[in-house]
């Protein structure tokens, strides 16, 4: 469960960078800033699974938790850095499109890549802190636990 959230929250790092994008360049939230949101948060989600999947990885081959989590980011830290560039470079042109239709394409265009680059550096550098610091306070919270319930067995 808590992994879960995690990686949940990667759609709020995305939020602020879109917001941002949209504010920057003085555009309105419309439905087309809507979709582009809805594909922002996909990737967003994909970069949070594929570093947490990553870190899980590492735990279970050994090492202590902080091993784990700064070997799983530097593992992951080319492939999340791919998939956010390649979708950013690829809406550049819709997001400086003059053209027919392009009161459409800019607002989402804006919103991916905007989006994309808060999140992705959010991320890399926030996502595994999170995770070191859920996972020492969810051990923690288990040792206690178990300290307790001996202290009643007795």
């Amino acid at each position: 469960m808590t992994q879960s959230l995690l990686v949940i929250l990667n759609v709020p790092f995305a939020l602020v960078g879109g917001v941002a994008a949209l504010w920057l360049r003085g555009m309105n939230l419309n439905l087309s800033a809507s979709v582009g949101f809805i594909a922002l948060f996909g990737v967003a989600v994909l970069n949070g699974v594929v570093l947490v999947n990553s870190i899980n990885q590492l735990r279970t081959s050994g090492g202590t938790i902080r091993e784990a989590v700064i070997g799983g980011a530097q593992r992951r830290l080319r492939p999340v850095l791919m998939t956010a560039l390649v979708a950013s470079l690829g809406f550049i042109p819709m997001a400086l499109a003059t053209s027919t239709g392009a009161e459409v394409q800019r607002p989402l265009a804006t919103v991916v890549i905007g989006g994309l680059v808060s999140s992705t550096g959010l991320t890399l550098l926030l996502l595994p802190l999170l995770y070191d610091w859920v996972l020492a306070r969810t051990r923690e919270a288990s040792v206690i636990q178990s300290a307790s319930v001996e202290g009643l067995s007795r």
